[in-house]
């Protein structure tokens, strides 16, 4: 066991990925906090509309799918730590312009709308930087394991903040939710000031003048040419746009559907990180690239399960099947982002992570309003069955399709455990 926990961990003994991933950790918990207190703060500013939490999510996106692909071109030429470090310090701000407008009662709907199009900005310039730079504080050998455990930071934070965020608004409302969020924002500031530039994996900056353009389009027409890579990339960009609106779509569920309050919506966030807190940990023994079956396998389960969430009657049948979801959703998510990071030549890496970042992040603005649409409309049941099954749909595709193209064969067996398994043409 203690072996195990040891591999489980090991980026954790490399002292910048530590201090990176505790400054994540801590900022994380704030973020999903304000994320659960403006989705009630929206609600309650809107008359319960889950059309305008659609537009709030629309919005939060909307940069991400704009800016993504130059911030990874300046991944690719500019020093990650002091993007990072200046991305980071445009949030701090944010968060406690938007904490003082809450506390002194001054917040209005628009006032929402226009800190989650600004969060988007700052999302848009830090998430593909940050996850370029992943590969600079561990290297290669370690990057799988590092990649996992930036999952389970996630969905360790999105455990505890939806918890504690709705104890919190239920017991102080959402002002010191929002100021909480501000203040934990400092610590990833801190830390990546105290890393050790010296102990980076990565070549010396070369001078402005002699650096490569690293053009956006260069990086669009790599990937154009790998099929490796693009077939995730393809996968996750239907899911996350059909089906990952969980922000959304459980606001809507608890409060519209089975009227609870703040305390129990954070329930169901949290049942779905305790599952995807499984699926992180359970790729951090992983040490080379996943295989393509391994992640449409993945995505046909994420698919299933999220269906089967909507279609659920009973509020405990609810929380019970967003456990498998969770999981399967980010072992899905990570596996496919292994499967991308681990393909992809450094020069370009930067390039990639952002397009990558866009399919899985930038397809919200196209998916969330018309998410929000259907729920008001149909119900927040029906807003998630039918991404489910949008998703389901599109995996089997892309799973029919690469069984051509590879000639393999998909073959089920009883025993000694029921599993399906793929069969290579020269088997």
């Amino acid at each position: 066991m203690q072996a195990k926990l040891s591999t489980m961990f090991q980026s954790l003994q490399v002292r910048n990925y530590r201090l990176f991933a505790s400054g994540q950790l801590i900022k994380l918990i704030g973020v999903w906090m304000m994320f659960i207190a403006q989705d009630w703060l929206v609600l309650e500013l809107s008359d319960n509309s889950a059309t305008a939490l659609g537009v709030v999510t629309a919005l939060q996106f909307t940069p991400v799918l704009l800016l993504t692909l130059l911030s990874g071109r300046l991944a690719d030429r500019y020093d990650k730590r002091v993007l990072l470090f200046a991305a980071n310090a445009f949030w701090t701000v944010l968060a406690l312009g938007m904490a003082m407008l809450v506390l002194t009662d001054m917040v209005q709907l628009w006032h929402v709308f226009a800190f989650a199009a600004l969060l988007g900005t700052a999302n848009a310039v830090e998430t593909p930087v940050r996850q370029a730079f992943v590969s600079e504080l561990v290297g290669t050998p370690l990057l799988p394991n590092a990649l996992s455990l930036n999952a389970a930071v996630f969905n360790s934070a999105r455990i505890v903040g939806p918890a504690v965020a709705g104890l919190a608004i239920a017991a102080f409302d959402v002002g010191p939710v929002f100021l909480f969020t501000a203040l934990s924002s400092i610590a990833p500031l801190v830390n990546v000031v105290r890393m050790r530039t010296a102990e980076l994996h990565r070549d010396a900056l070369l001078p402005r003048d002699e650096r490569a353009p690293a053009r956006v389009v260069d990086g669009l027409r790599y990937v154009w040419r790998r099929p490796d890579l693009l077939l995730p990339m393809a996968v996750m960009s239907v899911i996350g746009m059909s089906l990952f609106n969980f922000q959304l779509t459980l606001a809507a569920l608890a409060k519209t559907v089975f009227h609870t309050g703040a305390a129990s919506f954070g329930l169901f966030s949290t049942a779905l990180a305790v599952g995807a807190l499984g699926g992180a940990l359970s790729g951090t023994g992983r040490r080379s690239r996943p295989s393509v079956w391994l992640v449409l396998g993945a995505a046909i389960a994420c698919a299933s399960f999220g269906t089967l969430v909507g279609f659920a009657s009973t509020y405990w049948l609810v929380v019970a099947l967003l456990v498998p979801t969770g999981f399967f959703m980010v072992f899905f998510a990570q596996a496919a982002n292994q499967r991308v990071q681990l393909g992809v030549d450094a020069a370009f890496r930067g390039r990639v992570m952002a397009l990558w970042v866009l399919v899985f992040l930038g397809t919200n603005p196209v998916g969330a309003p018309l998410i929000g649409w259907v729920a008001e409309h149909f119900g927040a049941g029906a807003s998630i069955w039918m991404g489910g099954l949008i998703s389901l749909t599109t995996a089997l595709i892309a799973l029919t399709w690469q069984l051509r193209r590879s000639g393999a064969r998909v073959r089920f067996r009883v025993l000694p455990m029921p599993r399906f398994y793929v069969v290579s043409a020269n088997s």
